[in-house]
């Protein structure tokens, strides 16, 4: 087992991952990247060159086992361009699962989501609708999961996940979620929730069944709705959403927002403030609070985009 494997089960924070495709040339290589990200206990860092007014970004990824549980069932992972050409043709993808089951099958299922949703990325033909990309995807990671716990027997019973992924290109982000993972845009110092919870209790609220005050209070607030690996066919909810420089995307789990408001989420998220401290703040914020729970969190801050118009299906630069 490697080490940063071995950081995820017994909880050790992974330490943050910086990359910005600006200004030096490529780096690292792919195969490289990944490599060190499997044997090494710290992620891997690079910069990757582009032209200027192309999407920019930066980025860090944080994970914890909380303050109850002797094991980490969340996973996260990203995928990055290696080339302008894949910041074009590709984009960019950040993943994050919340594994579900007993007997470390939680670990299991997220683990298995998040790579299958990466391999598939990468391996997805260029200028593909990332809108139609990502619905594809997360069908494939809950086939994945499916026929994981189907071949685990009886000890994989119940096993599950949540999944939240964006991808982003050009100047817009699509987000696609399974659970109750959330993604949030923070913009000028507020927090939007892009996702919707797919909870028994968030259900109950759309109803008009009951007040967002009892969901808070009551039992069915953690019970899922939807889930990768229970059915052999998922629904996934998927967006799209204009991007501006200054922007920062925020994908978490349940550890994370189930403790800490959207409210302080974009305090400690806005004003340039560094995006290692954010994460750091955020998740001693969330096992201060609670810690009961795994908690992961991915920040992911825009600094510049390529502005595009689309006409009959094709992107074409605006000026």
């Amino acid at each position: 087992m490697g080490i940063a494997r071995l950081a995820r089960k017994f909880g050790q924070a992974i330490l943050p991952v910086r990359i910005s495709v600006s200004d030096v040339a490529v780096s690292i290589k792919e195969s490289e990247r990944s490599a060190l990200r499997r044997d090494s206990p710290r992620p891997d860092s690079g910069q990757l060159s582009t032209p200027r007014l192309m999407l920019d970004l930066e980025f860090v990824e944080r994970t914890d086992v909380g303050r109850v549980r002797n094991q980490n069932e969340d996973y996260l992972g990203y995928a990055p361009p290696a080339t302008p050409a894949q910041a074009r043709s590709h984009g960019w993808l950040f993943a994050l699962a919340d594994g579900v089951g007993g007997h470390e099958q939680g670990e299991v299922a997220s683990r298995a989501a998040i790579e299958s949703m990466l391999a598939g990325f990468q391996g997805a033909p260029g200028g593909e609708s990332h809108a139609a990309l990502l619905p594809r995807l997360v069908q494939k990671a809950n086939t994945q999961v499916f026929e994981t716990a189907l071949a685990g027997g009886r000890e994989s019973a119940g096993m599950a996940t949540t999944v939240v992924a964006c991808a982003l290109r050009f100047d817009r982000v699509t987000v696609a979620h399974v659970g109750d993972s959330r993604c949030y845009l923070i913009r000028n110092a507020k927090a939007t929730q892009l996702t919707r919870d797919h909870t028994v209790a968030s259900e109950q609220i759309r109803l008009g069944l009951i007040s967002a005050q009892e969901a808070g209070e009551g039992s069915t607030r953690h019970i899922l709705s939807r889930s990768l690996g229970t059915e052999m066919i998922v629904n996934v909810e998927t967006n799209d959403h204009q991007l501006l420089p200054g922007d920062v995307l925020l994908q978490c789990s349940d550890g994370l927002h189930g403790s800490v408001e959207a409210l302080e989420i974009a305090a400690l998220c806005s004003h340039g403030l560094d995006l290692v401290a954010a994460s750091e703040k955020l998740v001693a914020l969330a096992n201060e609070r609670d810690g009961s729970d795994n908690i992961s969190v991915q920040l992911i801050r825009v600094r510049d985009v390529e502005r595009m118009g689309m006409y009959r299906g094709r992107p074409y630069k605006l000026y």
